[in-house]
């Protein structure tokens, strides 16, 4: 049996590991000691190694150690032998090998280890989770120019074991420069920070933003050795923004060393220069919206109920531009289509930022996109966001659109321009578009107007990363407003240069990096299968509990699958297809005599359990599930269909088929 190099040396690291943690070594040579000791004659001074492993093997140490080495499997290879998997879908799962990590000699690095955390107290009472057992955890989610990390999740405690290193690449974005070494001077002007996110994810599977955090981490270029140790403090989120929740461990180290590091002079003064440059840009823009605004207000004076947001707050409570939340953002080879990107922030859950006390107030919070996209949910606001920023990434003349919808609840959509007029709206939330066709109320009466069948009422502003327009038309409802842009007298715009002067990359230290997306990690077929066998599980146990045997028909089930395929298409592309051959398959499958019943359901998550419970309290599916009858035959079928950053749509088809006996 040959293996390949790399193999080879983590086997002779596991053997090594695990000879020396027997102490195998100290007990050869006290075999070795007794062996000449005992057993050779003076005339014999000589022992061959045939010799030495006879003695070993005699004192059963050989056998001893073949035992242990037995015990050294592979985490994934307990799973894979304690959790058969059904045969429907092979899945190669070879052992992990060791990953190297490719270091390119001509790239600088900052290797940043998280060496464990402390004073996380609100998990002081965490009682220590047993082995096996399912616990909430801790997860660390990092971003540094366009790359992404995640640590390994770590069990919640008032100390969690976090133990990870990144090795995060250092280069600068210049053309010509990017080949080059960045020396300690270079790496000084690169201001953008180290975003870490930490989310913390329950026995359910629900996650949870714990804490945003911007590490600054040039420190390091000022340190001796070119190594620092910094204890980062995290804070709460939203209405905690000032509570600490618990403190890091850093350790920051460059790679090559640096052969000239910069004195805490020179770092220090460029902080402070960079925070002053930061505050100045802030200031002014702030007195430019004040200006903005009081101009707004004399057009009429009614436009102060208008819903005009040129601020809001992030997840730390730090107020920011609108348009810096924006930023045309390219999906790589992720997202094809607009309509697939609509359809993929769609699928990305849906939570209200929540709030402390009554009152029915709502809690104002814009995550950040990485907050946004660790977590896989948000407010409506976080949606409109990043489908306009994927919107403009695909070419299109993107907005975020601020109005209310029914009853006057607040809310946040997306509309696109296109160039022959038409105006679009995306509802960020389900992935529908409206074609809007304004009302002219002028018209005589008899004039037919378009109905509208979007949900929107009112709108009072528009924005995205170059441009803020107010609405100041006589009315702000979306049925008759008029989307002529370039028409001051219907929308008022800020100016392109005070926008930009803050919301630009790079021009203040306050406006984060966009992350890149990343590809899912979710294996479609077999997370199907698994959501599928939990559900025959369930609806079995449903039905003994209701003195009703269960037969499932295999056949039937792989039917339904055309149907849900075409639910997805629709849902993603708004066209319907291949209805006929589902149709026609389901006739023949039923016999003369026979009904059959279907009902399709929709989620955003994977808990099976959590989807039954939602099935039953539909009349129609517990109709199907609870069937009696004569030769009564059921059938289930899930698919999940994988989205980028591990977002999913699962489709769920329960059906049965019975002899009619009225």
């Amino acid at each position: 049996m040959s293996l390949p190099p790399e193999k080879a040396s983590e086997l002779k690291q596991i053997i090594h590991q695990q000879l020396v943690k027997m102490d195998v070594h100290g007990r050869i040579r006290e075999v070795l000691a007794e062996t000449i000791r005992e057993e050779l004659a003076p005339e014999h001074q000589q022992l061959s190694t045939e010799d030495l492993i006879k003695a070993l093997r005699q004192r059963g140490i050989i056998d001893d150690v073949m035992k242990e080495l037995k015990f050294v499997t592979d985490v994934n290879e307990k799973e894979r032998t304690s959790a058969p998997k059904p045969s429907t879908h092979f899945v190669d799962r070879e052992p992990p090998v060791l990953q190297k990590t490719n270091i390119d000699p001509t790239r600088r690095y900052l290797y940043l280890q998280v060496l464990g955390g402390k004073a996380f107290l609100e998990h002081l009472q965490e009682p220590e989770p047993l082995p096996g057992q399912i616990c909430s955890t801790f997860t660390l989610c990092l971003h540094f120019r366009n790359q992404r990390f995640r640590s390994k999740p770590v069990p919640c405690a008032c100390e969690p074991d976090f133990h990870d290193g990144f090795l995060l690449e250092v280069h600068k974005d210049s053309l010509g420069d990017g080949s080059k070494m960045v020396d300690a001077t270079t790496m000084l002007s690169i201001c953008d920070p180290v975003h870490m996110v930490l989310i913390k994810t329950d026995t359910f599977g629900e996650t949870t933003l714990v804490a945003s955090y911007f590490l600054e981490w040039r420190s390091v270029l000022a340190a001796e050795n070119g190594i620092t140790n910094v204890a980062v403090e995290l804070l709460g989120v939203g209405t905690e923004s000032k509570v600490s929740v618990g403190i890091l461990n850093i350790r920051l180290e460059m790679y090559p060393q640096l052969n000239k590091t910069l004195s805490p002079e020179i770092t220090n003064t460029q902080f402070a220069l960079e925070r002053q440059k930061t505050a100045e840009k802030e200031r002014l823009f702030l007195v430019y919206a004040k200006q903005w605004w009081r101009e707004y207000l004399q057009i009429r004076p009614t436009h102060n109920v208008r819903l005009v947001k040129i601020f809001a707050q992030d997840e730390n409570g730090v107020n920011r531009p609108v348009c810096s939340y924006i930023r045309p953002l390219r999906a790589g080879r992720l997202l094809d289509t607009p309509r697939q990107a609509a359809r993929f922030v769609s699928v990305l859950g849906y939570e209200r930022a929540p709030v402390i006390g009554g009152g029915g107030g709502k809690q104002e919070q814009w995550c950040t996109l990485l907050a946004f996209l660790c977590r896989n949910k948000g407010d409506c606001e976080d949606h409109a966001n990043l489908l306009c920023s994927l919107l403009l990434g695909f070419g299109m003349e993107a907005f975020v659109c601020v109005g209310t919808k029914a009853k006057g609840v607040p809310h946040t959509w997306v509309m696109t321009c296109g160039t022959d007029g038409t105006i679009t709206f995306w509802e960020s939330l389900t992935g529908h578009r409206y074609i809007h066709r304004p009302i002219n109320p002028d018209d005589p009466p008899l004039v037919e107007q378009p109905k509208p069948l979007y949900p929107y009422r009112t709108i009072g502003c528009i924005f995205n990363h170059q441009k803020f327009l107010g609405n100041c038309q006589p009315s702000d409802a979306v049925e008759v407003c008029v989307f002529h842009l370039h028409d001051e007298s219907k929308w008022k715009p800020m100016s392109g240069e005070a926008i930009k002067s803050v919301c630009s990359p790079g021009t203040t230290s306050s406006v984060p990096p966009f992350p890149p997306l990343c590809a899912s990690t979710i294996d479609a077929a077999v997370t199907s299968n698994e959501i599928e066998l939990q559900l025959r599980i369930l609806v079995s146990e449903h039905r003994k509990d209701l003195g009703l045997s269960t037969v499932w028909d295999d056949h039937l089930s792989y039917l339904l699958s055309p149907a849900l395929a075409a639910y997805e298409l629709e849902r993603t592309t708004s066209i319907s297809a291949g209805n006929e051959e589902f149709q026609d398959a389901v006739r023949r499958a039923v016999p003369d005599g026979h009904t059959f019943k279907g009902f399709p359901i929709h989620f955003v998550y994977r808990n099976a359990r959590r989807a039954f419970a939602t099935c039953l309290r539909s009349p129609f599916c517990e109709e199907i599930i609870c069937c009696r009858g004569d030769q009564v035959r059921l059938a289930v079928r899930v698919r999940v269909f994988t989205y980028p950053e591990s977002a999913c749509a699962v489709w769920i088809m329960f059906a049965c088929k019975y002899r009619s006996v009225l």
